[in-house]
């Protein structure tokens, strides 16, 4: 069954990149320009724009409109290579925990050399490296809709009786943290289209309110059956209520298995464990980073500490309480069921052999 239009976070054509300020969202839906590298870099930073493969995609299309409104100013493609180099490593920066920002730094600074070898034509080489990163937003759009192929396939062994599937999860990973559909929560969406979705329930995701103000906007406007809880709840619902399987995003994931994820995802992990229900990571592969061998090399990026005494200007603490608010934490390989990519579902201890199969059996990255 198809499944209906979802909201975009991006909005890309040559020469232009509109995203959808996410810091405004569910109270108004405002789309605001990036014109420049250092536009996205401030919007990532702040998290007007979110999620791990969103965050990539933003990154290199605002160099991407960077290049082509500035062209004129280029003189050799030697100048190109700088520039592009530059632009991508400085975007690496404005958040270090998410690896899709870097793995597509590397795969387009990669890909400079050859071309500059094939292509001695500044204007062509220009245009042609203008294609190849646009390449990267419909690859995310099909790499999203085949997480959700089979991440849904993969659920539906846990139906039984003929009943439908009830399916936590936690923070915001649909259209708005990538360019459409969505990983953990396309899995949802694609199980709505297929009529095997009893409930969608999902946690607020404090301290940031991804669930609640973003989550919840998405299945609102897409008519999903939903339930939102607090963050402290999951342990009782999964206790007292039939949860079939706990699905959750990734922004980084180690060789190992190991996955670092928005903070409260390790507690979810253990409480599933608990409970004896399937506990997944939906996730592409630029979102799998082979060189670091286990969760313990992943830094973890610090907020502001107004994300938790705070909400809208409004003070929840009183002022000078000191604030501990990592935003991510990592769950270890040990407590995850497997890992839904678009290539298949992994479990974590043969991940980094099939991912490494998989790499050498490409001829290309995209």
């Amino acid at each position: 069954m198809q499944t209906p239009p979802t909201l975009q976070a991006i909005r890309y054509q040559r020469g232009s990149l509109l995203i959808l300020d996410q810091l405004k969202l569910p109270d108004e839906t405002v789309y605001i320009s990036i014109h420049t590298a250092d536009d996205a870099w401030k919007a990532i930073h702040t998290m007007t724009i979110r999620g791990a493969p969103a965050i990539a995609v933003c990154g290199i299309l605002s160099v991407a409109v960077e290049l082509h409104n500035s062209r004129s100013k280029f003189d050799s493609i030697s100048s190109v290579i700088q520039f592009i180099t530059h632009q991508l490593n400085y975007l690496v920066t404005a958040r270090p925990t998410a690896v899709n920002m870097t793995d597509a730094a590397k795969t387009i600074i990669d890909y400079l050399i050859p071309l500059n070898n094939k292509q001695q034509n500044l204007t062509l080489y220009i245009d042609e490296l203008l294609d190849f990163m646009e390449q990267f937003l419909q690859r995310d759009l099909i790499d999203n809709r085949l997480i959700g192929q089979y991440g849904a396939e993969t659920m539906c062994q846990y139906i039984s009786n003929k009943k439908k599937l009830n399916i936590l999860t936690h923070c915001n990973t649909g259209s708005l943290a990538t360019v459409g559909f969505g990983t953990a929560l396309g899995i949802i969406r694609q199980l709505a289209a297929n009529n095997v979705l009893q409930l969608a329930y999902f946690t607020e995701t404090r301290p940031y309110n991804q669930g609640s103000r973003l989550t919840a906007y998405e299945l609102v406007h897409d008519r999903i059956p939903h339930t939102m809880i607090c963050d402290s709840m999951a342990g009782l619902l999964m206790r007292t209520q039939p949860i079939h399987a706990v699905i959750v995003g990734a922004d980084r994931v180690t060789a190992n298995g190991d996955t670092a994820n928005k903070i409260g995802t390790y507690q979810l992990a253990i409480l599933a464990k608990h409970h004896d229900i399937p506990f997944y990571i939906a996730a592409p592969t630029t979102s799998i980073d082979l060189s670091k061998k286990s969760g313990d090399e992943i830094i973890i990026e610090q907020r502001p500490s107004s994300e938790m005494t705070t909400v809208k200007g409004i003070n929840l603490a009183p002022e000078g309480v000191q604030v501990w608010n990592p935003a991510f934490d990592v769950t270890p390989a040990s407590l995850i069921t497997g890992i839904i990519t678009e290539h298949g579902v992994f479990k974590p201890d043969e991940l980094e052999e099939k991912l490494l199969n998989l790499q050498r059996s490409l001829i290309s990255p995209l």
